[in-house]
């Protein structure tokens, strides 16, 4: 599979903070803490509707090239604003940031982050079995892996969160990678642009969501271009394939002469389809006639 895998990447994450601000209606929770390591917080900020929640979460995985970065909520709410419309309240979760941590450590953050939210989810106006995630490119390889190996919790966990299950009803990944076992290197060799993918090549297979498509994964969009020559069309296309294998309820939209990003017109084309896909296997009927 060619993957290749430039400073762009991150692009998608540091939109955010280019964003405009959100109208003063929305409800803004900055920085709940789901977790800690190596003395540092894990956190997420909450979006909540202004008003006609329905019921429904979705969390967003704040990721490009695996680096993970902190931008002021006032001005990243703009970017789920047609999510927030729909009634859906939105969590923009950070996971310990590359280069510090790898892939294996990064993955092990955001499956926290669904545990912590499913657990507190009566506190935050959403139902634990009524989660989504999405995200781009790096984000968009760890919503598929929450989509493709969740859990049911350790029973026998001390703590309340490690008890509960981290699995999502819903997932939409943008342009993302989705076999790592050819592009973690092998030892002594490095990525230095993304050490992320300095771990373990014989681990690689554990985070590949190819490798661990089932019968019960939710249901899952992919939206890619196919003028991406970051992270090829065919990641997705290969994706769809094994999900209808297996019976997985799922779609791929190809953005004819879309690269590695999404802008303008194909921006909204792919916003509109996020959303709707949310609105189906989320919010149901619920949002019928209620909302714009």
């Amino acid at each position: 599979m060619k993957f290749r895998l430039p400073g762009l990447l991150v692009a998608f994450s540091l939109a955010l903070v280019l964003l405009p601000a959100a109208p003063a209606a929305e409800k803004i929770t900055p920085d709940v803490v789901y977790g800690h390591k190596h003395g540092l917080a894990l956190t997420f900020d909450i979006f909540q509707p202004a008003e006609k929640a329905n019921g429904a979460g979705v969390l967003f995985m704040i990721s490009g090239g695996w680096r993970s970065r902190w931008s002021p909520p006032e001005r990243a709410v703009g970017r789920f604003q047609d999510l927030l419309d729909k009634g859906f309240t939105v969590f923009a979760v950070r996971h310990g940031s590359s280069p510090k941590y790898d892939i294996p450590e990064i993955v092990e953050d955001v499956r926290l982050s669904v545990r912590f939210i499913r657990l507190h989810a009566a506190d935050y106006g959403v139902e634990a079995d009524r989660l989504g995630v999405f995200g781009g490119s790096a984000g968009g390889h760890l919503s598929l892996v929450l989509g493709t190996t969740s859990d049911k919790g350790n029973e026998g966990a001390s703590s309340k969160v490690a008890q509960t299950s981290n699995r999502v009803a819903a997932v939409v990944a943008y342009f993302p990678p989705t076999d790592l076992r050819n592009i973690v290197p092998t030892p002594p060799a490095e990525n230095a642009r993304f050490p992320a993918l300095n771990f373990d090549p014989e681990k690689a297979a554990d985070y590949s969501p190819i490798v661990h498509v089932s019968e019960d994964d939710p249901p899952t969009l992919l939206v890619h271009g196919d003028k991406d020559n970051l992270v090829p069309l065919s990641n997705s296309t290969k994706m769809l394939s094994a999900m209808e294998g297996k019976k997985v309820t799922s779609k791929l939209l190809v953005l004819e002469g879309a690269g590695h990003g999404f802008r303008g017109e194909q921006g909204k084309q792919a916003s509109e389809a996020m959303v709707a896909w949310f609105v189906e296997h989320l919010a149901g009927k619920q949002l019928e006639g209620t909302q714009k």
